[in-house]
């Protein structure tokens, strides 16, 4: 495995690659590394001659006061999971490789950005448009690989691609969890204890509302309704960041479930945010 952290070696060695007829897989992540991540890896590995790893805490996806700073970070460990999966290059630049000083340039999917994690991030999906479509433009990527759990983001990022004509085909894996129906998240170590024991909550509730749904429950108000009463007597500690009922590809709000319909919510349980989400109708 090769390791590059300068943006201009990673593209030329992607094009070698592609000149001797190889295509190309790219797992863009932020790192930290749990059972999620080497699930993508490891499809990923499936999809394509060459297998890329990104590794790269993008500071334009975070807000002010998020946790930039405090991201939890083990890049040797990373390094060793990812050789581990096949990976050909990891790539890891800081951020003055990726950014210019004077950087102006951003790219938006504003009509897809603005509910659901964009209502309390502003920023954030356009720092990751931004930072995707300059990892795809770096390593001509023929697929790329994205997990469930961030289920807006690849939504939007799958428009981007439609929208600007990126040739390159995006794939979604499955949500993976703790046997306790958690899902994995590097940020789930900033729960204490406690807070972890009642974690797992927050898919029981979604469930809950899965099954209304399935049993002939179409209201949005009613559904949103039993899974907050499920939260206020067995997640007393967690804080609501957003609870939406929207169409999944469209992200547009939904006020009856009568198609395709996705809910997904964000939690706050002391320093974590936790997202997750379920498709009421697939």
């Amino acid at each position: 495995m090769q390791i590059f952290t300068n943006p201009q070696e990673l593209s030329a060695q992607c094009k070698a690659w592609h000149r001797a007829g190889d295509d190309i897989a790219l797992v863009p992540t932020m790192g930290y590394y749990h059972q999620g991540h080497e699930d993508l890896m490891a499809f990923a590995r499936t999809q394509a001659k060459r297998l890329v790893v990104s590794l790269f805490v993008n500071p334009t996806q975070f807000g002010p006061g998020e946790d930039l700073e405090a991201y939890p970070r083990n890049a040797e460990r990373d390094a060793d999971i990812a050789r581990s999966h096949g990976a050909d290059a990891l790539f890891m630049p800081q951020p003055e490789t990726m950014y210019a000083p004077d950087h102006a340039t951003w790219v938006e999917v504003p009509e897809l950005s603005r509910g659901l994690c964009g209502l309390t991030r502003p920023v954030h999906f356009r720092g990751v448009c931004t930072v995707v479509l300059k990892l795809f433009m770096l390593t001509g990527a023929d697929v790329a690989v994205f997990g469930q759990k961030d289920w807006q983001q690849q939504a939007i990022l799958r428009r981007m691609v439609r929208d600007l004509d990126v040739p390159v085909r995006i794939e979604t894996r499955e949500t993976v969890r703790e046997a306790d129906g958690l899902a994995l998240s590097s940020r789930n170590v900033y729960l204490s204890p406690d807070e972890r024991a009642h974690a797992p909550e927050i898919r029981k509730a979604l469930l809950f509302a899965q099954k209304l749904a399935q049993s002939g429950e179409t209201s949005v108000k009613l559904l949103r309704e039993a899974v907050l009463r499920r939260w206020a007597e067995f997640l007393p500690m967690g804080r609501l960041d957003y609870l939406s009922i929207v169409h999944p590809e469209s992200m547009a709000p939904l006020t009856e479930v009568t198609g395709p319909a996705l809910m997904a919510c964000a939690v706050r349980m002391g320093k974590a945010r936790l997202i997750d989400n379920i498709l009421l109708r697939p």
